[in-house]
């Protein structure tokens, strides 16, 4: 078997940092993570869990920020998942009964933020879901004092792999949510929880139509969709646009594959064939063009697409379909 490549290393033998990372951790050696008191920043949180029925087990500084955080107990009842965060998927969470009800072990802290109204769970959704089948009375937590890491975590969700719709999906509930608490900040300012422009455009079809073929799109969308430099109130119109003219291009792409169909033409991978052959990109050297025009190429030529001239050798060079 072949050995794994290894990071390249400084002089020191240390990692070298990785293009675009620019964090600077702590030096704090675990017995200093530790906190004996709890600091100001926490006292009022700490209260607020306490009101609610809950416990604090720890307070600590998290090792790379150094940022204070408290390890507590709270009242499952207590505890809802963020409203932008994907559906909950009822064969996970039979899995994680099954496997709590086998360990008899609940090992898995949530990350939880508060709320008016109790306490909201970016990340574990899941987790909570079958903590509540199963009876529990509490669910542990790593309680984060900031409310914006809530839209922050989910770049670090490894709970269960997101396929592009849930993924899109996360980030059109979280841009909504966003625009209602903080209309006038910029959509540009978000790239990180927002992970992809392309995913925002891809969130707004996919709530106008759930079993839109978003994989087929997704590779032109990344190359022409661009993070807008204006508020969010705005942009959910932009973005509202945007996605009419990705569902105008899907519905002529779906024409152009019943067309085929008839002709005669059968493959799973007939909506993939037809988006690949309607983009120009692949013969555009340099700047790809603006997204409207692209798409509206796109549109154009999905419109006028001649099943006459399409052979059964052009399907099977096509390949497999564009990953969902």
């Amino acid at each position: 078997m072949p050995s794994a490549r290894k990071r390249p290393v400084t002089k020191s033998g240390k990692p070298r940092a990785r293009k675009g990372v620019k964090l600077k951790p702590t030096e704090l050696q675990p017995a200093q993570l530790r906190l004996e008191t709890t600091p100001p920043e926490l006292q009022e949180l700490t209260a607020a869990i306490e009101k609610e029925g809950g416990a604090v087990l720890a307070t600590y500084r998290e090792p790379l920020g150094g940022h204070a955080l408290l390890f507590a107990a709270l009242p499952v009842d207590k505890v809802e998942p963020t409203p932008f965060q994907r559906d909950v998927s009822d064969a996970h969470v039979l899995k994680l009964t099954r496997a709590m009800d086998k360990t008899r072990r609940y090992l898995d802290p949530i990350i939880a933020v508060r709320e008016q109204d109790g306490f909201r769970t970016p990340n574990g959704g899941h987790r909570l879901t079958a903590l509540k089948e199963l009876g529990a009375k509490a669910i542990l937590a790593l309680v984060v004092p900031e409310r914006e890491v809530a839209y922050q975590i989910l770049a670090l969700n490894i709970e269960k792999a997101h396929n592009l719709r849930e993924k899109a999906l996360e980030v059109v509930r979280m841009y909504r949510d966003l625009a209602g608490l903080d209309p006038s900040r910029k959509e540009s300012e978000f790239a990180l929880e927002f992970e992809e422009a392309a995913l925002v455009t891809l969130g707004f079809a996919y709530e106008k139509r759930g079993r839109l073929s978003g994989g087929a799109y997704a590779p032109a969308l990344k190359k022409v969709d661009q993070y807008l430099d204006q508020p969010l109130e705005k942009g959910v119109g932009e973005r509202e646009r945007r996605a009419q003219m990705l569902l105008d291009l899907d519905d002529a792409v779906s024409a152009a594959v019943e067309k085929l169909k008839e002709r005669g033409l059968t493959s799973p991978y007939l909506k993939a064939f037809v988006v690949a052959r309607v983009n120009p990109l692949r013969f555009i050297k340099g700047e790809p063009p603006p997204f409207d025009e692209l798409l509206a190429t796109m549109t154009k030529r999905a419109r006028g697409m001649d099943p006459e001239r399409i052979r059964t050798e052009d399907l099977a060079r096509s390949g497999g379909p564009a990953d969902e």
